[in-house]
Parts: structure tokens; sequence; C-alpha cells
């Protein structure tokens, strides 16, 4: 049965219903938590070095092929066309939708910075997300945005909007990833992704997600000091994970609002305008 969800996103393996988990955490994703707020790390230091020394070393062998290809091609007689020739096309074509795949990894795996954490707030309903503008799942990027690496996403988004999608990575190794599917209110038309918990073997892929759902509904099994930092720790959290990555002032102290009234407050005094 496919996804309830439109666009359904490429690799789509499951749809997640929200509601309280009793399984425990057990995951290292978990930076930080109190009463008001969670906050979860989406990329490890080592995975993004690994990946970034990948994707980099992919656009070097891509850029080769593709230099190759085209020479093979400007050399080639053109009287007539011969099999070989439309296996280079082929190659040529191929490699260059691999690169448009792996020039903005690279770019995300590069910038991504501090885990480029997600946070929840459960008493105003607020998710917050600030990273790599190579984090989404976009088809179509316009050029100038590869002069951009630097560029970032920083939202707000209701939790009621968000909705969970496993999706597999077509490889041997059957790594799922768990993606928030952003959708227009109470619809399930898909208006943009974030992903939340990246490359998990089998059933762990689901942690992440029952957890985020347990803390929202302030049931038991989300043990706020289950994180990197206890709850008590937040200045600590915040000197690490947040200071220096562009977070606006506003969302910082959104992070800890106890209501919407509170959220709005904020919101008025620092002149936001939704």
């Amino acid at each position: 049965m496919p996804s309830k969800y439109r666009p359904q996103i490429f690799g789509w393996f499951g749809d997640l219903d929200k509601g309280p988990r009793l399984v425990p955490l057990h995951d290292d994703r978990l930076s930080y938590a109190n009463n008001n707020y969670c906050a979860f790390i989406r990329q490890d230091h080592n995975d993004q070095i690994f990946y970034a020394c990948l994707y980099f070393v992919a656009i070097i062998c891509g850029s080769g092929a593709i230099i190759g290809c085209l020479w093979l091609l400007v050399h080639h007689d053109s009287s007539k066309i011969e099999f070989i020739d439309i296996v280079v096309i082929l190659g040529f074509i191929i490699c260059c939708i691999g690169m448009y795949y792996a020039v903005p990894q690279l770019y995300h795996n590069l910038f991504s910075r501090r885990g480029s954490p997600i946070i929840f707030n459960r008493k105003t309903g607020k998710v917050y997300v600030n990273e790599s503008y190579f984090f989404n799942f976009k088809v179509l990027r316009r050029p100038a945005v590869f002069l951009q690496p630097k560029k970032r996403r920083i939202k707000e988004y209701d939790w009621d909007d968000l909705h969970g999608v496993i999706i597999h990575n077509m490889s041997r190794n059957a790594l799922t990833s768990t993606v928030l599917m952003v959708c227009q209110s109470g619809t399930h038309q898909v208006i943009d992704h974030i992903m939340l918990d990246p490359a998990r073997a089998g059933a762990g892929s689901t942690f992440v997600w029952g957890w985020i759902n347990s803390f929202m509904v302030y049931y038991k099994s989300a043990n706020i000091d289950d994180g990197e930092y206890k709850s008590d720790q937040e200045a600590e959290f915040k000197a690490h994970r947040i200071a220096g990555q562009d977070w606006p002032e506003w969302m910082v102290e959104a992070f800890n609002a106890t209501s919407l009234a509170e959220l709005a407050e904020i919101k008025q005094r620092h002149h936001i305008t939704e």
C-alpha cells in the first residue's frame, strides 16, 4: 500500500503513526531535554568526515568521467553512430545525474555544524530547524544554489503538520532513515521534508520517532535525562550545540516558551511577523 502523503518520497518504505511508545530510547542522538523541549542531533561528526571524503572522491571521479566522455564524443567519427557512442552518451548522462546528487551531499557534510539539532517544544507544539540548505529533498535546484553552500534553512513548524515516514537507501546494508513530511495543515499534501534520523539498521530507525512522540505527550518512557546533557545542563548544551550557529535570538528564547501566549509575546518583542 503506498504512502498517504503526496507526493510520495523516493525510497518510501512505510508511514509512521503518531503516538507514545513504551520502548526506551537506546540512542545517543538525544542531545538535551528538559520539561519544555528536547533536541536531537542528526549529524554525527565522524559520519560527516567519512561522507565528506566519500562524496569528494565521488565528485573527483565523476568529473574525470564526464571529461573523458566529452573527449570521446568530440573525437569520435561523426559520420556514423556505433554502439560505443551510445554507451559513452549513457555514461555521460549517468555521471551528470550522479554529480547532481553528490555536490549537494558534499556541501551538506562540509557545512553542517554541531550535529544540526532539531528542537521540539511540547508546550507550544512547535518544532525548530536550523540546517544546511541541502538537508531537504528538493529535486529541482537552481544552478545559483551551488554557489551558496552556507545557505541555511531556519524555520518554525507546527508539530501537528509533521508526519514521519521511513525510507530505505536501496543498498544491501538495508539501512533506513526517518523523514518528517511537512504537510499543509489538515491535509496529506507535502510541502517540504526534514531529515529526522538518518541511516539506521532495522528496527532502530523508529526509536527516535517513538521517543519524540512520547515526549510530546508527556509519556513515561520519555526520560528527559536520557540525553548527552542532563536537564539541569541547559547552558552547557546551548554553548556546545546552539551558540555561534546563527539561531535567531527569539527562536532560542522560544525553545523554553511554556504556552502559545508566551511564544506570541516573544515574537512581538523581537518584531517577528508570520
